[in-house]
């Protein structure tokens, strides 16, 4: 019963070691070497992960997302002023400008953007950074205007051209001298009959008189709201509003309201931009990084293996075993979890290739002392793991919580917010958790595996100081 518990879970490691080695791969891997006078060329592909699951497709490629620093492209801060913003709409407003920022990107077709808010002493700031991103001016000329909020009459019964051209959907559409500037504020309400959450729109005074003639002229027309050109509703006016106060009501899940606030806020709210900071990064630079950090990286490994190996014999081998899977573990993680991986995330991980074996030293040096007190070795193996817990847990919970506070997960503003040091914190953070599962679970079901006595040049001592 002892032998089949280890054996278990040990296949199980195996198991899910074989599943993230597959993961973890690059998206080809060529292999070429010689046998017998014969080359072998052989490309080893990563498999994607396609299937159907309820009748939604599933695609996961588990490519390792590269931050800016790495892939290149471009960072962007801009200053948002909001001075003549009243102090309790200041928030939205810049969650307002963050999210059409975001939807600017979106169809501007970056990959995985990153749009953060910031305050710096009394300034609000907006920090975009785009990787990948080639034609700067192109992106500067998209997230650096203020969004343009309007509405507009439909003049024109759909047809089927203009479902499938943009322009012939925008020509169905006229516009009323009903902007943005007019809307003072919009907020998420509740129907009270039907529960259902609906979007409140209150006009200012001048919009009030323009809102109530379009209202009494146009009954059962659609009033389109368009953003940046980009229609976000289309409700139908049912009825006469002359108190400037309207409501967006329909189907809407509150997710779907919510986001149509923002949208509506975004141009109530106009919070002009402007941009304080740029900075380019090539990509070429960020690889020549990225190698040196590899490399770096796989020298230490192999330097740390070799310390274990050199002074725990035995005992050293299983635990470069387990570093290795930490290390495959580790990659397998940041695909699945989509992290973005930076210049610092690397050194994150480096950092914690190191710190993964400092269990293990303790565990070992713990074995040593209960064999020199007469223990059996199984008995020995068993005490060091248990006794050098408490050292290993206050280590590594001091550590965990330092990531934390790197990490900032609940955004206080006390606190950092910048993206590499998050990055950093984020590495550090799966590589301590990551190796305490290898340095406690992997490695103590190895040894019980494959080591059933002392090692060579540990004699065992008895309490007496005789050796056995």
């Amino acid at each position: 019963m002892k032998q089949t518990r280890p054996l278990r879970t040990f296949l199980l490691i195996l198991f899910f070691t074989v599943i993230a080695s597959l993961i973890a791969l690059p998206r080809e891997l060529p292999v070429h070497f010689s046998v017998l006078g014969r080359d072998i060329n052989y490309t080893i592909k990563r498999p994607a992960l396609n299937f159907t699951l309820l009748g939604r497709p599933i695609y996961r490629d588990f490519e390792l997302k590269q931050g800016l620093d790495i892939q290149g492209g471009m960072q962007v801060v801009l200053r948002a002023d909001t001075s003549k913003v009243e102090a309790t709409d200041r928030a939205a407003a810049l969650e307002s400008a963050r999210e059409i920022i975001q939807r600017r990107v979106d169809l501007f077709g970056v990959s995985e953007p990153v749009i953060q808010t910031s305050r710096v002493g009394s300034e609000d700031r907006i920090i975009v950074e785009l990787a990948g991103v080639n034609d700067v001016g192109q992106a500067l000329q998209l997230i650096g205007t203020t969004a343009q909020l309007d509405f507009r009459l439909q003049v024109a019964s759909p047809s089927a051209e203009a479902t499938q051209s943009a322009l012939a959907f925008l020509e169905q559409f006229e516009p009323t001298g009903l902007t943005g500037k007019d809307l003072k504020r919009s907020s998420v309400q509740y129907d009270p009959q039907t529960g259902e959450p609906v979007v409140a729109m209150e006009f200012s005074p001048e919009g009030t008189q323009k809102f109530a003639e379009i209202t009494k002229n146009h009954r059962g027309d659609i009033l389109a709201i368009f953003l940046d050109d980009f229609p976000v509703s289309l409700p139908q006016i049912n009825d006469p509003i002359v108190d400037g106060r309207a409501v967006i009501s329909g189907t809407f899940t509150l997710d779907q309201a919510k986001e149509l606030n923002i949208q509506l806020n975004a141009g109530a709210l106009p919070v002009p931009i402007e941009v304080i900071e740029q900075h380019t990064i090539g990509a070429s630079l960020g690889q020549e990084a990225v190698e040196k950090s590899v490399r770096a990286g796989m020298i230490g490994l192999a330097c740390v293996i070799a310390f274990m190996i050199l002074y725990y014999g035995w005992k050293g081998v299983l635990a470069s075993i387990s570093l290795v899977i930490y290390a495959i573990l580790t990659v397998a993680l940041y695909k699945l979890l989509n992290i973005t991986l930076t210049l610092p995330g690397i050194a994150g991980l480096l950092l914690t290739i190191g710190m993964a074996v400092d269990s293990n030293i303790l565990i070992f040096e713990r074995m040593k002392e209960e064999l020199r007190m007469g223990q059996p070795f199984t008995r020995a193996m068993e005490l060091g793991f248990g006794r050098a817990w408490d050292s290993i847990k206050d280590a590594n919970v001091a550590t965990i919580f330092t990531a934390l506070v790197l990490i900032n997960p609940l955004d206080f503003p006390f606190l950092n917010t910048s993206g590499l040091v998050r990055g950093f914190g984020v590495t550090l953070f799966i590589g301590v958790l990551t190796s305490l599962f290898t340095g406690l679970v992997v490695t103590r079901t190895l040894m019980r595996l494959f080591l059933k006595g002392p090692t060579e040049g540990e004699p065992r001592v008895s309490a007496k100081g005789a050796q056995r």
